[in-house]
C-alpha cells in the first residue's frame, strides 16, 4: 500500500499525469545540483497537499536564499517516476518514500543521506517523534528517513445507515463479516468496496488475514526471505479465504475496475452503494472534502479489522504505514542538503503544520499533542486512530513497501491474479517463492 493519497473525483482527472504546486515548476530539474539551484521537493497530490504547500509557502517567504521547489504527483504515478529518477542518480533533493525495502534499496546503492549526525547535533528532532514510528526511517538501525506527515493504520470503514437499514452490526470475526455478505446482497447492496484496479487495496486483506491466522512472524519470515516462506499455511489460509469472499460476492461488481487513487472506492461507500469498506484511515480527510455531509450526519463507522477463529495473531495488531518520510538525496549539492536540513530542524512539524494535519482529520506521528487531538472537531475518529497505533503489539509495515521494489511489484500482480480467481493459492504461493534469495 502506498500512502494512499487522498484526492477529489474532478482532481483526479487532473491528475493523470502531475499536477504542479504553486511553488513548482522552477527552472531547475529535480537531478540538478549546480550551485545556485534551488532544493527540488516531490510529494503527493491529495489530503496532505495544502498543508506541505502552506508548509512551502512559508519557508520560502522566511527563507529567500534557501528556497525549496515543489512539486505534487499522483501516487502510482510518483512511485514509478522517482524509482526511476533516484536510479539514475537524478532524484529530488527531498526523497519522499514509506520506508522499508524500498528506502533499503535507496540506501544500498547510496543515494540517501545518512541522518545520524543530524540528529546527534539536533536532539529535539528526535524526541519530536513517537518512537516506533521513528524506527520506520531506519536501515540495519541507522536513520535515513523522518516522519513527514501522520500515523496511516488501515481501518475498516462502514456506513452505519445501510447496517441499520438490515439490522445488524459491524463484524467483530470473520465468520461475521461471511455472514453479513447474504444479508447485503439480498437487500441490493454491495457488502464491500473495493478499488480492485489499484491493486494495493487487495494488499490490505492479505495483510490482515495473515495476521490475524499466523500472528506477525509470517510476514517475518517472508521479509527476511526464508526459503518457502510464501507457502506458509496462514498465506494459504488467507489467500483461500479471499477467494471464497470474492466467490460469494463480498465485493461490489466490477471492483477490479474501480481505482482508489480516484477515491471511487469510497465514493461507493458514503452515496450507499457499499456497506463497507477496508482503507487507510486516510479516507477520512478524503471524506471531509468529498462527503461533508455525510461525516456530519454521524454515517461513517469505523472498526478494527475482523479477528479469525482459531488465529494466533493478536486482534490489536494492525497493518498501514506509520508514517510516510523525507530522506535527502546524497547527489544533492551542499547547498540544497542543508537547505534540506534547515526544514527538517525547524519547519517540519512546526506548530502550524501540527495543527494543519490535525485540522486536515489525521494524526501527526509527534509526541504530546493529545490536547490538540482532543480540541478537534474530529477528536472521536482522531483518537481511535491514535489509540489504535499506540496500543498495537505490532504495527506492520504495508508489505509492498517493506518488501523489495521488484518481490512487492510481483506480489500486487500475482495478488490481482487471487481475487480475480485466475491462479490458486498454492500458485500464488509457487510464484513468491521464486522471488526469494537462494
Amino acid at each position: 500500500m502506498k500512502l494512499r493519497k487522498t484526492h477529489t473525483l474532478i482532481a483526479v482527472a487532473a491528475a493523470a499525469a502531475l499536477t504542479f504546486g504553486a511553488a513548482g515548476c522552477g527552472s531547475s530539474g529535480p537531478g540538478d545540483t549546480s550551485s545556485g539551484s534551488p532544493a527540488s521537493m516531490w510529494g503527493l497530490t491529495g489530503g496532505d497537499q495544502p498543508i506541505l504547500q502552506n508548509s512551502v509557502d512559508a519557508w520560502n517567504k522566511k527563507h529567500p536564499d534557501q528556497k525549496i521547489n515543489v512539486n505534487f504527483f499522483a501516487n502510482d504515478a510518483y512511485k514509478t517516476k522517482v524509482r526511476t529518477a533516484v536510479g539514475a542518480g537524478k532524484g529530488p533533493s527531498f526523497i519522499y518514500g514509506w520506508g522499508g525495502g524500498v528506502l533499503k534499496s535507496y540506501v544500498d546503492s547510496d543515494q540517501v543521506m545518512d541522518l545520524t549526525d543530524f540528529l546527534k547535533k539536533n536532539p529535539q528532532v528526535k524526541k519530536r517523534y513517537i518512537p516506533s514510528v521513528l524506527k520506520n526511517g531506519q536501515s540495519n538501525g541507522t536513520t535515513y528517513a523522518l516522519p513527514n506527515n501522520k500515523i496511516q493504520p488501515v481501518m475498516l470503514f462502514y456506513n452505519k445507515e445501510l447496517f441499520k437499514k438490515i439490522g445488524a452490526e459491524p463484524p467483530t470475526t470473520w465468520d461475521d463479516l461471511m455472514a453479513l455478505v447474504p444479508k447485503f446482497k439480498k437487500a441490493g447492496i454491495a457488502p464491500l468496496a473495493l478499488g480492485g484496479q489499484s491493486k494495493w487495496p487487495d494488499l490490505m486483506w492479505l495483510e490482515y488475514l495473515a495476521d490475524r491466522i499466523g500472528g506477525p512472524q509470517v510476514f517475518k519470515d517472508i521479509k527476511d526471505n526464508k526459503p518457502g516462506a510464501w507457502s506458509d499455511p496462514a498465506i494459504i489460509e488467507s489467500l483461500t479465504k479471499i477467494q471464497k469472499l470474492v466467490k460469494a460476492g463480498g465485493f461490489a461488481e466490477g471492483f477490479s475496475s474501480v481505482a482508489a487513487d480516484s477515491n471511487a472506492d469510497q465514493a461507493l461507500l458514503y452515496t450507499g452503494k457499499a456497506a463497507m469498506i477496508l482503507q487507510g484511515n486516510w479516507i477520512y480527510q478524503s471524506m471531509k472534502t468529498d462527503a461533508p455531509k455525510f461525516l456530519k450526519a454521524g454515517k461513517l463507522g469505523y472498526t478494527t479489522f475482523p479477528s479469525v477463529s482459531g488465529g494466533k495473531g493478536n486482534a490489536k495488531n494492525i497493518v498501514g504505514n506509520p508514517s510516510n518520510f523525507w530522506s535527502i538525496s546524497s547527489k544533492a549539492s551542499t547547498e540544497q542538503k542543508q537547505t534540506a536540513k534547515d526544514y527538517l530542524k525547524s519547519a517540519l512539524f512546526d506548530k502550524s503544520y501540527v495543527k494543519d494535519v490535525i485540522k486536515s482529520g489525521a494524526v501527526p506521528p509527534v509526541t504530546g499533542i493529545e490536547k490538540q487531538i482532543a480540541a478537534s472537531d474530529d477528536s472521536k475518529f482522531l483518537m481511535t486512530a491514535y489509540s489504535m497505533a499506540k496500543n498495537a503489539p505490532n504495527f506492520q509495515l504495508s508489505w509492498d513497501q517493506a518488501l523489495s521494489p521488484k518481490q512487492g511489484q510481483k506480489m500486487l500482480t500475482q495478488l490481482d491474479q487471487i481475487f480475480l480467481r485466475k491462479v490458486t493459492p498454492k500458485q500464488f504461493a509457487r510464484a513468491m517463492n521464486e522471488t526469494i534469495k537462494k
